[in-house]
C-alpha cells in the first residue's frame, strides 16, 4: 500500500462519522452474538434469568443512551463554535480528530443501537430462554462500559473549548509534526536548495510536472516518486512541500529527464493536495495556528495579553525541538533519487513572532516576553537561530519604537533587544 493511501485512510479513520460507525457496527454484532452463543447456555441455568429482566435493561439503557448522545452532540457543537469564536476556526480539526470525544460519542451511540437491536430481536422472539442469558450479560459490559465513559467524558467536557486547553492541542500537534519532521529532514530524500533550478530557463535539462488542482499541499508519497525517477532514469526534485500552496502555473517538481504522460500522472498522484492545510505533515501549520490565537487574543475585542505571552512560552519549547541536534537516522537516505527542500528556519520564525510582535508591539508585557523567547532562541546551538532571532528582535523593536507611547516601557523593550542584538552570529 503506497503512503499516500495509507494518510487518506488514516484521515478517513480520524473522523468522527467512521469511529461511530464502527463502534456502531460492533454494538450490532454484540446484540447478535446471543443468537450464537445460546446453544452453549444449560437450561438450568437460563431460567434463573427473569424474562423480563434483559427488556427492562435494554429499555432503559435506549431511552438514557438517546439523551446522553443528544446531549453530548450538542455540548460538542457549543464548545466548537466558542473554540471558533475565542480561539481560531483552524482548531476544529484538532477538536473533532480528539480521541476521548470520538470515543464517547462513538461509545453512547454503539450502546443505543444495541439496546434498539436487543429489544428488537427480544419483541420477536429470537433469542429464547438461553439467548437473553447471553445478551444480559453482554448488556451488564455494555452498562460498565458507559458508565466509565461517562465518567471521563464529564472530566473531559469540563475543559472542552477552554482557550488553554486549546492551546495545549495545538501545541502538541505543532510539536509533534516538528519533531517528525527533525527525525527526516528531507522526508527520507536527498537535500535541495528550492532555487536550484527554478525555472526551465535556468535549468534546461530539467523538466517540470505542474498540478492540475489548486490548494495546499498535504502530504508527499517519497516512495511513489522514488518508483517514477527509477522507471525514467533520472531524478525527482520537489517544488513544494508540505504546508505549500500548489497552483496549476509553477512546478509541483522537477524531473531530472522528460516524463511521458503516464509517469507525469504518477507524479502528481504522490502529492495529496486539499483545500485545507493539515497539522500531520506540516510543522509551520502548528505554529501559525499558535501565533493566531495570540494575535486574537491581542484585539481590541478580546485584549487578553496573558493568552499571548503564554503563547510566546509555548513557542519556545516548540522552535526549540527544531534545533537540537540532528541524529544518524536524520542524515540517512531512503529515496536516492528524490531531492526535497528544507524546512526553512526563516519561515518558522515569521510564522511565529511577526502576528505578535505586530500586534503586540504597544503592549510593553508583550513586547519585553517577544525579545525575551528571542533571546532564549537565539542562544540555542543553532546558529541560524541567532541570525533569526537578531532580525525579529529588531523588527519587534521598530514596531514598538512606531506605537509605543510612554519612553520608560520603551527603554525597557530596548535594553533587552540591544543584548540580542550584540551576540555574535
Amino acid at each position: 500500500m503506497n503512503t499516500s493511501l495509507q494518510f487518506l485512510l488514516l484521515k478517513t479513520a480520524r473522523r468522527l462519522w467512521f469511529r461511530a460507525t464502527a463502534f456502531s457496527a460492533i454494538a450490532v454484532a454484540a446484540a447478535l452474538l446471543a443468537l450464537i452463543l445460546k446453544r452453549y447456555i444449560p437450561y438450568d441455568f437460563s431460567a434463573k434469568i427473569g424474562a423480563d429482566a434483559v427488556g427492562v435493561l435494554l429499555n432503559v439503557l435506549a431511552a438514557s443512551m438517546l439523551s446522553v448522545t443528544i446531549f453530548s452532540l450538542s455540548t460538542l457543537v457549543s464548545a466548537l463554535g466558542s473554540a471558533t469564536s475565542n480561539a481560531t476556526p483552524r482548531v476544529a480539526q484538532l477538536m473533532l480528530e480528539d480521541n476521548t470525544a470520538q470515543n464517547a460519542l462513538a461509545t453512547f451511540i454503539g450502546s443505543f443501537l444495541f439496546s434498539l437491536v436487543g429489544i428488537i430481536a427480544l419483541q420477536i422472539g429470537l433469542y429464547g430462554e438461553e439467548g437473553r442469558v447471553i445478551l444480559y450479560i453482554v448488556t451488564l459490559a455494555v452498562i460498565a462500559i458507559v458508565v466509565a465513559m461517562m465518567l471521563r467524558w464529564i472530566d473531559y467536557v469540563a475543559k472542552l473549548g477552554r482557550v488553554g486547553e486549546i492551546i495545549d492541542r495545538v501545541e502538541q500537534a505543532a510539536g509533534r509534526a516538528l519533531r517528525e519532521r527533525r527525525r527526516t529532514p528531507y522526508l527520507g530524500g536527498r537535500e535541495w536548495a528550492r532555487s536550484e533550478p527554478s525555472s526551465p530557463s535556468t535549468s534546461p535539462s530539467m523538466f517540470a510536472v505542474r498540478s492540475e488542482k489548486m490548494g495546499y499541499l498535504q502530504h508527499v508519497d517519497m516512495a511513489a516518486l522514488q518508483a517514477v525517477a527509477a522507471a525514467c532514469g533520472g531524478s525527482v526534485h520537489l517544488a513544494r512541500i508540505p504546508g505549500d500552496y500548489v497552483d496549476t502555473i509553477e512546478a509541483l517538481a522537477w524531473c531530472g529527464s522528460e516524463p511521458d504522460d503516464e509517469q507525469s500522472a504518477l507524479v502528481r498522484g504522490a502529492f495529496t493536495i486539499d483545500a485545507e492545510r493539515s497539522f500531520a505533515q506540516d510543522p509551520r501549520f502548528g505554529i501559525s495556528v499558535m501565533a493566531e490565537i495570540a494575535s486574537r487574543a491581542l484585539s481590541p475585542a478580546v485584549n487578553d495579553p496573558g493568552t499571548a505571552i503564554d503563547v510566546l512560552g509555548r513557542l519556545a519549547r516548540v522552535l526549540a525541538i527544531w534545533a537540537e541536534p540532528l541524529k544518524t537516522e536524520a542524515t540517512s537516505v531512503r529515496f536516492r533519487e528524490v531531492y526535497v527542500p528544507a524546512l526553512d528556519t526563516r519561515d518558522l520564525f515569521d510564522d511565529a513572532f511577526t502576528p505578535i510582535a505586530r500586534d503586540g508591539a504597544a503592549m510593553v508585557e508583550v513586547a519585553l516576553r517577544v525579545q525575551k523567547v528571542l533571546r532564549i532562541l537565539g542562544g540555542l546551538s543553532d546558529p541560524h537561530y541567532a541570525e533569526e532571532a537578531r532580525r525579529h528582535s529588531a523588527l519587534a523593536l521598530a514596531r514598538s519604537k512606531a506605537v509605543m507611547n510612554l519612553e520608560e516601557d520603551l527603554v525597557r523593550v530596548r535594553v533587552v533587544a540591544s543584548a540580542i542584538a550584540e551576540t555574535r552570529a
